[in-house]
């Protein structure tokens, strides 16, 4: 009688945190730019702005946009589930007025909706047999006129990570909550993505 095959162990798991422990450890990063993409600059807040919006920044990693948003006026949550990853946004941040969190994207609580929830490197880390959570998740962390802004990277590769979507698969992933507002080819992809990032922008309904 054959015996089914062991379970991985979580190191070789990415929808764990000893996943991406081990990769930070070892300064596996490839997904880590080393700053602030220009497409930023489209998130800048209205000068005349009274109260800082809030921004969500998950699977921050070293937390580089997290810092840079901070440094321009806006109210943000960085959020990783890797303590590794932690330790390493706190030596780029340092003393910063934002709010650094070790939590889960899919359950940590939330007292108020955001106005904006910023993707780049996160969807793509997530197992697919994850995505499913991902949309209804997005929605209910961005307020009603609110966005989710960011790369996201395509890709027919089967494995990962990183693990890339489809055009009609990321349609019904987001359009129940989300209509789209741009679409552009990243002005500057990092290399790991060979290409198929894309920024895009989508409006909470």
């Amino acid at each position: 009688m054959t015996q089914a095959p062991s379970a991985k162990p979580d190191h070789q798991r990415p929808e764990l945190p000893d996943f991406w422990d081990k990769r930070f450890a070892a300064g596996a990063t490839p997904w880590d730019h080393g700053s602030a993409p220009a497409e930023l600059e489209a998130l800048l807040p209205p000068p005349a702005c009274a109260t800082p919006p809030r921004i969500l920044v998950p699977g921050c990693g070293h937390a580089r946009e997290a810092a840079w948003l901070d440094q321009r006026g806006w109210a943000v949550t960085a959020l990783d589930f890797a303590p590794a990853a932690i330790a390493a946004a706190r030596e780029v941040l340092g003393e910063w007025g934002g709010e650094l969190r070790c939590a889960d994207f899919f359950d940590f609580p939330v007292e108020a909706p955001y106005d904006v929830v910023y993707e780049r490197a996160f969807l793509c880390a997530l197992p697919r047999k994850l995505w499913p959570g991902y949309g209804p998740r997005a929605a209910e962390l961005v307020r009603p006129g609110g966005y989710l802004a960011g790369f996201f990277f395509f890709s027919d590769e089967p494995k990962g990570p990183p693990f890339g979507i489809g055009a009609a698969e990321q349609e019904a992933l987001l359009s129940p909550w989300f209509e789209r507002m741009v679409d552009a080819p990243a002005q500057a992809p990092i290399p790991v993505f060979a290409g198929g990032e894309r920024w895009q922008v989508w409006r909470r309904r």
